[in-house]
């Protein structure tokens, strides 16, 4: 029997990069997908396509995780479809870096919804049935960031570290009723977010790797993999940083 087969998984920015890997991963082990994305219905579909090819069922639904109508609906679309949701990864985010005294609270805003309330609605959303499941398992994506912090990235790493409190704090209330909830902190992972560094800030960031490369996204999807597996059951309100040693 496949890991994750009879489960379904809901996986916010599902269509493309670290959510792409993900759906990927968990489709492999059987799980039913949904995937959330903001806009490339294009990717999305993409995305549906290779779930199928790996014999699971997948569906994409168009959903800003900061709005909490959309959220609900997601769910409940995700319910009609497979009748139980066993797995949550909150993967969804944005950027918007400049130097505190540059950004505008627009930008500050932007992130802190998209990449902090995101989860937390997200989060909420499932919750309910999960305790009622007696089963779920929650992953965060988290980033090494909120760990470190980055000079230019003030509003992304205070999203990210609340990421790591939200689910510290989440996996204290549902741990009674066999719902976990794990956080993974990525490093520097090649895709299209870090695909648009510049060429300079690309090498300094290897150069601060112990691994001396940037990670894949299948690196940070093996490791959600394990969070949201049986074999992790007995692992809650732990932060896992994917990073080929940069936060050591």
């Amino acid at each position: 029997m496949m890991k994750f087969e009879g489960k379904t998984a809901i996986v916010t920015g599902g269509s493309r990069g670290l959510g792409r890997a993900v759906c990927l991963e968990l489709a492999a082990g059987g799980a039913n997908v949904v995937l959330c994305y903001a806009g490339n219905e294009a990717a999305a579909q993409e995305t549906v396509r290779a779930v199928e090819t790996l014999g699971a069922k997948a569906l994409a639904v168009r959903c800003d995780v900061a709005d909490a109508a959309r959220v609900d609906e997601l769910v409940k679309a995700a319910m009609e479809a497979f009748r139980r949701i066993d797995i949550l990864v909150n993967n969804a985010g944005i950027t918007r870096d400049n130097l505190l005294m540059r950004m505008s609270e627009a930008d500050f805003d932007a992130v802190i919804a998209a990449n902090l309330k995101g989860a937390f609605l997200c989060m909420k959303a499932v919750s309910r049935l999960m305790l009622k499941q007696r089963y779920g398992r929650i992953v965060n994506l988290s980033s090494v960031v909120g760990l470190r912090g980055n000079a230019g990235q003030v509003n992304y790493a205070a999203s990210k570290a609340g990421v790591i409190g939200m689910t510290k704090s989440l996996a204290k209330e549902l741990a009674s009723r066999g719902v976990t909830v794990n956080a993974v902190a990525p490093g520097f992972i090649e895709t299209d977010m870090t695909a648009a560094l510049p060429e300079a800030a690309r090498t300094a960031a290897q150069n601060g790797i112990p691994m001396n490369r940037l990670g894949a996204p299948e690196d940070v999807a093996k490791a959600v993999g394990f969070l949201a597996s049986d074999d992790a059951a007995y692992i809650t309100g732990q932060v896992l940083a994917v990073d080929g040693g940069m936060a050591m």
